[in-house]
């Protein structure tokens, strides 16, 4: 699913915005993340030179997470006042809840593991979404995120720079 969705962005911004544009809003989209990013920026698709993705990417994808920390409690409150959106709310509060047990238990190192370590389910906005849902304060959560983000961002450049760099470089 995420590659088609790379895809899709790469295919309808392509021409339209910059290379590097494009890879920042792949970055800072849910799902994506910096790891979509730093997939489209390397040389398979995008061949945005390393140097450059990597601020890029990081960038775009902690732009929303002091938003995400300071404010999604209170704008899920707001939802769940409302008939149509609680069940909505109610369900994306459950499933991030449900990944919450290591960042519970550990809080800081929990967190930059959840956040650092990229699978499906893990990345900025889950973990800071976690994080506002469990009440971690900003300043415990956002250098925990910061770490997570900056370690997700060494490990997908090997793999999209020396991997996927080798095979398509």
């Amino acid at each position: 699913m995420s590659e088609a969705m790379i895809d899709w962005l790469v295919q309808n911004l392509g021409g339209r915005i910059g290379k590097e544009f494009i890879a920042f809003i792949i970055s800072m989209i849910p799902i994506l993340e910096l790891r979509g990013g730093l997939l489209a920026a390397g040389p398979a698709i995008l061949d945005i030179p390393m140097w450059q993705a990597i601020p890029i990417c990081v960038i775009g994808n902690l732009l929303p997470i002091p938003f995400i920390l300071l404010l999604i409690t209170k704008i899920f409150d707001w939802m769940k006042g409302t008939k149509k959106l609680k069940p909505i709310v109610e369900k994306l509060e459950k499933k991030a809840l449900s990944k919450s047990d290591q960042i519970e238990k550990y809080e800081f190192w929990g967190l930059v593991i959840f956040v650092g370590i990229p699978l499906p389910g893990t990345g900025a906005w889950t973990g800071a979404l976690i994080a506002a849902l469990l009440g971690i304060r900003f300043r415990k959560a956002f250098p925990a995120i910061v770490i997570g983000v900056c370690l997700a961002a060494f490990i997908m450049t090997v793999l999209s720079y020396g991997f996927l760099g080798a095979l398509f470089g």
